[in-house]
């Protein structure tokens, strides 16, 4: 009789098991996923961003800001964490850089040029490999 009921608590136990772990896959998967949309918008943005001019180029920066502002809303789950934090500090010096450009009128590719912003986006795409490593 004992073994009729430990039967189906072990196999209800392995199907939840397996359930944590699908879901484990899934937020890793997704992580990964917006983690590289992300750096490839920022790479997107360095590539646009020399052949853009005053008002264009100063709406281009504001929507950099708000991709920059949903990435560091993002919930990282637990194994990605370290890579995210430092996503994240990267990701608000940034911004930080991208509100100075902004606060001083118009946007010029030379300010733009003259500022952390590339240097940023550049230590941020560097993070890349961390990243993909994350989905293996």
């Amino acid at each position: 009789m004992k073994k009729l009921v430990v039967i189906p608590i072990l196999a209800v136990c392995i199907i939840l098991s397996g359930c944590s772990f699908l879901e484990e896959t899934n937020d890793s998967i997704n992580y990964v996923s917006e983690a590289t949309d992300y750096i490839n918008d920022l790479s997107s943005f360095v590539e646009e961003s020399t052949s853009l001019e005053g008002e264009e180029l100063a709406n281009r920066v504001q929507t950099l800001q708000t991709t920059i502002e949903d990435f560091i809303r993002v919930e990282a789950p637990g194994f990605s964490e370290d890579i995210h934090q430092e996503l994240k500090n990267k990701s608000e010096t940034l911004l930080t850089a991208t509100n100075e450009l902004l606060n001083n009128g118009e946007v010029a590719i030379e300010q733009l040029q003259d500022s952390h912003v590339y240097q940023t986006i550049e230590n941020i795409t560097g993070l890349m490999n961390q990243i993909e490593n994350l989905g293996l």
